[in-house]
């Protein structure tokens, strides 16, 4: 049987001249190509979950955060795409005074930013497991369900 190792730090990035709106991006790479994830990525040997929650967000979308912190974590099985993993959900606010609009700074991984209405996501179909995943075990980050405001 596989090995799961906990490994990614994903980050729900609000701003609040978009209230109510999570960053999004589709996704290139193979795994889940052409579906809408959060920005975030492994954890290196030794980082916390702020650090890598802070750089993937810095090296993906050019965005400063402030008072990172922990929101939810997500199990998610594929078992058809022999996927398991297990995501650590951080959130917090752009500071606006360091960083204002997202830029794709990894256009080989991501199409692009964008701010979509949380309660607006697209489709499951259209969304990486994750993603799927955290909607289905009740994430509600505006409304103060399994997270703080």
């Amino acid at each position: 049987m596989p090995h799961l190792k906990l490994r990614r730090s994903r980050v729900l990035a609000t701003d609040p001249v978009h209230p109510g709106c999570a960053l999004l991006s589709k996704r290139k790479s193979s795994m889940g190509k052409g579906l809408y994830q959060l920005p975030g990525g492994h954890l290196s040997f030794g980082e916390t979950w702020e650090e890598c929650t802070r750089r993937e967000v810095l090296e993906e979308a050019s965005l400063h955060l402030v008072n990172v912190r922990f929101a939810f974590v997500v199990n998610s099985n594929r078992f058809e795409e022999q996927y398991h993993d297990v995501d650590i959900i951080m959130q917090r606010v752009v500071d606006r005074k360091r960083s204002a609009k997202p830029q794709n700074f990894e256009p080989e991984h991501n199409e692009g930013w964008a701010w979509t209405r949380w309660d607006q996501l697209p489709p499951e179909e259209q969304l990486f497991f994750p993603r799927v995943h955290l909607r289905e075990q009740g994430y509600q980050p505006f409304t103060g369900t399994g997270t703080f405001t």
